[in-house]
């Protein structure tokens, strides 16, 4: 799986506003504190509020804030908002997939996987995520070795 750069800055923009004091916090202060290039997160945040993700107030005291509970925005949510369905097949539904003779059991490989990403994606919150409190899920999964592989 790619996790896109649009994804990355995404997640970090969240996680900051979920922590903020603030009641707006501005594009550039976001940028700034987590590397993040400004007119790039710009244009996410501008997805992320079509998505209802985020909300925005344009001028002078303008900025970002959640446009709901950290709590209710899952990864997935995100993943979806900047980059898409969670997993495709040639641009399709994993399930729209049709294959012949010995492939025939690749829609059932291709639908596993979505299901897979979903089981962790849509389990953790912003919340979770910003205060460190990851299901067990996700930590059975970390915990064992061969996640750390490279392969």
């Amino acid at each position: 799986m790619h996790i896109s750069a649009k994804v990355d800055y995404a997640m970090r923009a969240l996680v900051e506003l979920a922590v903020s004091d603030a009641p707006l916090v501005r594009t550039e202060h976001l940028a700034e504190i987590q590397g993040i290039p400004a007119s790039f997160l710009e244009r996410i945040l501008g997805e992320l509020r079509r998505a209802g993700i985020v909300a925005s107030r344009r001028g002078a005291h303008g900025g970002y804030r959640l446009a709901r509970p950290a709590a209710d925005i899952s990864v997935a949510d995100v993943f979806r908002a900047v980059d898409g369905p969670l997993a495709e097949v040639r641009g399709d539904r994993p399930e729209a997939s049709s294959y012949a003779g010995p492939a025939e059991s690749l829609r059932e490989v291709w639908v596993a996987v979505r299901a897979s990403l979903r089981s962790v994606l849509e389990e953790v919150s912003i919340e979770q995520v910003a205060r460190n409190e990851l299901p067990d899920a996700v930590h059975r999964l970390t915990r064992a070795p061969e996640a750390w592989v490279r392969r």
